[in-house]
């Protein structure tokens, strides 16, 4: 919701500064929202007129938004810049202050020219909790935040900047006056507290966190390469230059016949994806991200990511891997 809140807010925003129908444009380089890196349609309706929202996707084979590739795609009609501050299938930390940066600067030359200025969002459900997120630093106008990726209940918040004054910000849905009348309904007051508290913990101990949860995930990766050789262990997420989550490995164990859903289904202990859930209805097909990223599409079918917590220990780590390399020899014997 907070995210297509967003679009919506943008486009009407773009439309009503024009003050005549429109072909939006939002530059999107993130997957919510298409079905696969390059470019998808989506109908947006405002004010009885329907145009067309033209999504673009911006994945570089660094494995992030590349600042250089996303700034020439600027056009005079483009309304909103969105990215996520993290990918969630490779955990690379996408560079969104220095885009905003960028942003802001092309915005006061827009303004000479009588355009609307560019609003600027970043999804941070999967940084939250694994890493420093400061709205200030950022520079954005909008950040989207997810309760159950640090621990909080199932429950989302978007922070807008000065809504409805310094950023502006449409309801999607009418009637009650909840929310300050920008999303109505009753309030789910036990969630809202469990967000806060959470959120709050997070602040307090995120160092913390991200220190145990680095060293668990490093000390995963170093025992997959021990287990089955470095030669046999693709780590899909590790990109030069660029950072990275604390908790994510998504990495392919090398051969035939090893996909990642035929390994997990061998698995006794590990439960685990071989992607994002959001694009779980893609089936026996690669990542279009890990692709994306230049990542061979036998690479690709073979991957799985695995997440650690504040809670897994090494031990944890040992038992995984174990079930691994038993699953493996498993099909390796099949297979001959």
């Amino acid at each position: 919701q907070a995210n297509n809140m967003v679009i919506h807010t943008a486009c009407r925003h773009f439309h009503e500064s024009q003050a005549r129908p429109a072909a939006y444009t939002a530059l999107l380089p993130l997957p919510w929202g298409a079905d696969s890196p390059g470019r998808c349609q989506a109908s947006q309706q405002t004010s009885g007129l329907v145009s067309w929202l033209a999504e673009a996707t911006f994945v570089a084979k660094g494995g992030g938004v590349e600042v250089d590739v996303v700034l020439p795609a600027v056009r005079p009609t483009t309304c909103l810049v969105s990215v996520m501050l993290a990918n969630n299938e490779t955990g690379v930390v996408m560079p969104v202050a220095e885009l905003s940066q960028h942003i802001h600067a092309l915005n006061q030359r827009r303004a000479t020219e009588g355009l609307p200025r560019i609003l600027v969002h970043t999804d941070a459900a999967q940084m939250i909790g694994k890493g420093r997120v400061d709205v200030q630093e950022l520079e954005g106008d909008y950040l989207t935040i997810v309760g159950h990726k640090f621990y909080g209940p199932r429950i989302g918040a978007l922070y807008a900047r000065g809504p409805g004054t310094t950023t502006p910000l449409h309801p999607m849905l009418f009637g009650g006056g909840q929310e300050r009348s920008f999303r109505p309904g009753t309030e789910n007051t036990p969630m809202i507290a469990g967000l806060g508290q959470a959120a709050e913990l997070v602040s307090k101990n995120w160092e913390a966190y991200e220190s145990h949860m680095r060293d668990v995930r490093d000390y995963l990766e170093a025992k997959l390469e021990a287990s089955f050789g470095k030669q046999r262990i693709h780590l899909n997420s590790h990109f030069t230059g660029s950072k990275r989550l604390c908790n994510t490995s998504n990495f392919s164990i090398l051969g035939p016949g090893l996909q990642g859903q035929r390994v997990l289904s061998r698995c006794k202990t590990l439960l685990a994806s071989v992607g994002a859930a959001c694009h779980s209805e893609k089936g026996d097909r690669p990542s279009s991200i890990l692709l994306s990223c230049g990542i061979p599409y036998d690479v690709a079918q073979n991957a799985l990511r695995l997440s650690v917590g504040r809670d897994t220990t090494r031990a944890d780590v040992d038992l995984v891997v174990q079930d691994l390399v038993l699953a493996v020899g498993q099909l390796d014997q099949d297979q001959s």
